[in-house]
């Protein structure tokens, strides 16, 4: 073996340490300090050069056998005690089951995380090939990946280095992270959060990997990934409450992103870094000291997500670590946000999700909510109850900072009611999305297996959005917010660049304040850094925000002292203006503040950016079909203004306009079939149907409803009165839906008046119920009540149930509601539209009146165009 590779190496046995540490069984369930002392262990055998024991060391082993003895002799005394107490007052037997049950699971918890610990502790002091040997889970990056390189020589220049990036590490977790996590902890009424003593360890991190990309990259720059791992020896001790804690075996997985930008042609050739995770890495530590108590499942995961949430806030993306190299470098070419573009993200629904939830009769169902992650921006979804197959309908949309290897992470979770912000819910699955795949394509919707659960999809549609300077560009995104109809949906991003700020006034008579800003664009706000005693504060950070128009929208900004919590500057900037600017950026700007002194200035940068989609056809050039989505959508977002009315005067409907029904020809109707009246037209040519519907357009003048929308590119149907001498299956003439009919149907029961319609691009199906004419009266002094049920089919499940109001006494009910179905468009052509028109008054239930099947497998319907139409009333016999 060369010298080289025996310096690499790691101390005699490593490799057969890992794999002990993999066979070795788990500590006794009454022994705490099993993990210290297998670490201990592992610590002697890495030193196999250490002196033998000397005499002092003997007997101070022989002490701590003594107060060990009388350490286990102490606490069965109490054990004993405890149970003699609790019988002589004579307390419930749950007061001694229930902490028996949380002290065998917190065990057995401890346990498995102690053995995943020391495994990756003691893969963090071996090399590349003793980890593969000892066949450990986490195997290094360009094991896997063909185009990432082993970077050994990195990890000895680590470790080298570590001492002096130790210090560095300690001074950005005290003056950066300690003050957040105490501000954190104080929401969940734990004050008094501070570091005493913080040991990194000698033990650096280790590169498992690293890949240089050489492909469609700046000349100007220089872009690398690293799999880090760190599974140090840390100490770290702190103080909570008035409790002593700490933290041992604090361990950090992901992949880390190093930017070198700008190159220049001076020492050190490198202007700048940007070092940040693409993903929310994993974390994971061990507490000990009095907190150690908090260390079980759900009490622990409030210390632990408040650290990852620190950790993202630092250098998750969009979060980045910027470190300044050269002094000729402005830091706004290395601080300001720059977002490659915009994803837009809509969770539809999810099916088949695991039972969680507990009931009288065995598993029950779950109430399922969906978290999203992209990178560090985190979204949630709604709570649906009481469901293995919710329907969200949530929309989001997560700036991108970076493409290749950054991911869409969706974790799906039963909520269960506990203590607030401890990790209560089950876990029902995760999905995740490369972003490149998404930037690739445009749009994607698609259908996703969870993992990690037994059973279960979730459905996802995704856009890309790419950013534009161009301000024609506006009008098509605004124009397709409008469609979407969802209200928290953007067309431009703003990117905000704070520099310095001159002459503050002081807050008090010869005191500096200190002074940070706040800044809101909407519902969205952002704060800088504190900077302390100085009237010329610099900030230099940069934010971006969401904008939903930037024709209205405005930016507002606030200096504030910290001392008094005053406000000693503002300043309101119009983004309207912004649209007149070249480029639509203006930089380095000063702005002078108001509510301060005449010479204050803000100096700041600022860009606005147009979201525009990533296929430029598809927003200028639109097919047939796209056009037919477009008009979809445009009944979707004018009928959501509708409301429903209980009852209409009879006179409304003598007041509408009839149809001149001369010059169109009738056709023949089914005689006595009802399967076949339920889907009249079905079986007409697609050429036929056109020709007739421009004929029809040609020669009718209609005056429609006021809810009625006139872009709707249909051709709508009307039976005519039933003749005697038509066969059973004569075909039918297409024509425009008139607002009344004269008709009772083929059953006498009555006609009713629908509208169905689908938006492709929202996945969305549209049933308007008009009204119902014609309904027999039977007996003059029992009117009927009636109301109609809609039912999705196949499945007749209490989601898809739909109902209208009911109309008091009236033959010729009109309803005008809408409904609306989250379904996609692979499930529509295989389900049907129950329709049942039923009457309140009743001794028995509701009695029904008639009913009809739909069928939504229509190309009018799931091309987009959609249907209006009059439909026969059957007897409900008819579809049993």
């Amino acid at each position: 073996m060369s010298d080289s590779t025996a310096e690499q190496a790691p101390p005699a046995d490593t490799a057969s340490e890992v794999d002990s540490l993999l066979s070795s069984e788990p500590a006794e369930p009454g022994s705490q300090d099993q993990p210290d002392s297998t670490m201990a262990g592992a610590s002697k055998e890495l030193s196999p050069d250490q002196s033998p024991p000397d005499a002092s060391e003997v007997a101070r082993t022989k002490d701590d056998s003594v107060v060990s003895l009388l350490y286990s002799f102490a606490k069965k005394v109490v054990t004993v005690g405890i149970i003699y107490f609790v019988g002589y007052m004579g307390w419930s037997v749950a007061w001694l089951i229930t902490p028996v049950i949380l002290s065998v699971a917190r065990e057995s918890w401890r346990k498995t995380n102690d053995t995943r610990r020391s495994v990756a502790k003691a893969s963090a002091v071996a090399n590349d090939k003793d980890v593969i040997l000892a066949r450990l889970h986490d195997l290094p990056a360009w094991v896997f990946f063909p185009d990432v390189e082993r970077c050994e020589w990195l990890n000895r220049i680590l470790k080298q280095v570590w001492p002096n990036a130790n210090f560095y590490a300690k001074n950005l977790i005290k003056e950066s992270i300690e003050p957040n996590i105490r501000q954190a902890m104080a929401g969940y009424k734990l004050n008094g959060f501070k570091f005493d003593r913080m040991i990194l360890g000698t033990i650096p991190p280790r590169i498992g990997g690293v890949k240089v990309y050489d492909k469609n990259v700046s000349r100007n720059e220089i872009i690398m990934d690293l799999d880090l791992f760190y599974a140090g020896d840390c100490d770290i001790s702190f103080a909570l409450s008035g409790l002593r804690g700490g933290i041992k075996d604090f361990q950090i997985h992901g992949t880390v992103r190093v930017i070198m930008k700008p190159l220049i042609s001076q020492m050190p050739l490198i202007g700048g870094l940007q070092i940040f995770f693409l993903n929310n890495p994993n974390i994971d530590f061990n507490l000990v000291g009095v907190v150690d108590l908090l260390d079980m499942p759900g009490l622990s995961d409030i210390l632990r997500k408040i650290i990852v949430e620190q950790v993202a806030a630092i250098m998750v993306l969009p979060n980045k670590l910027p470190i300044v190299l050269s002094d000729g470098v402005p830091a706004l070419s290395l601080k300001m946000p720059e977002p490659e573009g915009v994803l837009r993200i809509h969770v539809v629904e999810a099916k088949d999700l695991m039972k969680k939830d507990i009931s009288m009769l065995g598993k029950g169902k779950s109430d399922p909510y969906a978290i999203i992650s992209v990178g560090a921006q985190q979204f949630r979804t709604q709570t649906i109850d009481n469901t293995v197959n919710p329907k969200w309908d949530y929309w989001c949309e997560a700036e991108v900072n970076a493409i290749l290897r950054q991911e869409i992470e969706l974790n799906l979770w039963d909520w269960d009611p506990g203590f607030p912000g401890v990790q209560n819910d089950d876990f029902l699955g995760r999905a995740t999305v490369e972003i490149s795949s998404v930037t690739k394509n445009g749009e994607i919707d698609t259908w996703l297996t969870l993992e990690q659960a037994k059973h279960g999809l979730v459905h996802l549609r995704m856009t890309w959005f790419r950013l534009s300077s161009e301000k024609s560009d506006l009008k098509a995104a605004l124009e397709e917010t409008q469609h979407l109809r969802v209200t928290s949906m953007s067309t431009a991003l703003l990117t905000v660049f704070i520099d310095s700020a001159k002459n503050l006034p002081q807050a008090r008579q010869q005191s500096q304040p200190d002074p940070y800003l706040v800044l809101s664009v909407g519902k969205k706000t952002e704060q800088t850094s504190v900077q302390m005693r100085t009237d010329a504060p610099v900030w230099e950070q940069g934010f971006t925000f969401l904008v939903g128009n930037p024709d209205n929208d405005t930016l507002q900004l606030k200096v504030i002292d910290q001392k008094t919590g005053n406000t000693i500057g503002s300043l309101t900037y119009i983004l309207s203006a912004l649209m007149e600017k070249k480029n639509l950026e203006i930089m380095s700007q000063p702005f002078q503040l108001q509510k301060s002194g005449p010479e204050t200035r803000l100096i700041m940068s600022l860009s606005l950016r147009i979201l525009k989609r990533h296929r430029e056809q598809e927003a200028t050039v639109a097919s047939p079909d796209r056009a037919s989505v477009s008009e979809a959508d445009s009944v979707l977002s004018r009928t959501n203004s509708i409301r429903t009315s209980a009852s209409q005067p009879q006179s409304l409907t003598g007041q509408q306009s009839t149809v001149d029904t001369n010059g169109v020809q009738g056709g023949g109707e089914s005689g006595g079939s009802g399967t076949g009246l339920a889907h009249q037209g079905s079986v007409r040519k697609q050429d036929s149907r056109k020709s007739t519907t421009s004929a029809i357009l040609e020669q009718m003048s209609i005056q429609e409803e006021p809810f009625v929308v006139s872009t709707l590119n249909t051709a709508m149907m009307a039976t005519p009165p039933r003749s005697p001498n038509l066969s059973e299956g004569g075909t039918e003439l297409l024509r425009r839906s008139p607002s009344t009919t004269s008709s009772a149907g083929s059953a006498g029961l009555g006609r009713i008046q629908l509208t169905v319609a689908f938006s492709v691009q929202r996945q969305r199906l549209l049933v308007i119920v008009h009204k119902i004419s014609n309904i027999p009266l039977k007996d003059p002094n029992n009117i009927p009540d009636p109301y109609v049920k809609l039912y999705l089919l196949p499945g007749r499940s209490k989601e898809s149930k739909r109902k209208t109001a009911v109309v008091k006494d009236n033959c010729d009910p009109v309803f005008d509601t809408t409904f609306e179905y989250i379904i996609s468009n692979a499930e529509l052509v295989n389900s049907e539209l129950e329709v049942t028109v039923c009457t309140q008054k009743g001794f028995f239930g509701s009695p029904v009146i008639g009913m009809q099947k739909l069928t939504l497998n229509d190309p009018d319907i799931s091309s987009g165009q959609g249907i209006k139409a009059w439909y026969d009333l059957v007897p409900e016999s008819k579809f049993e």
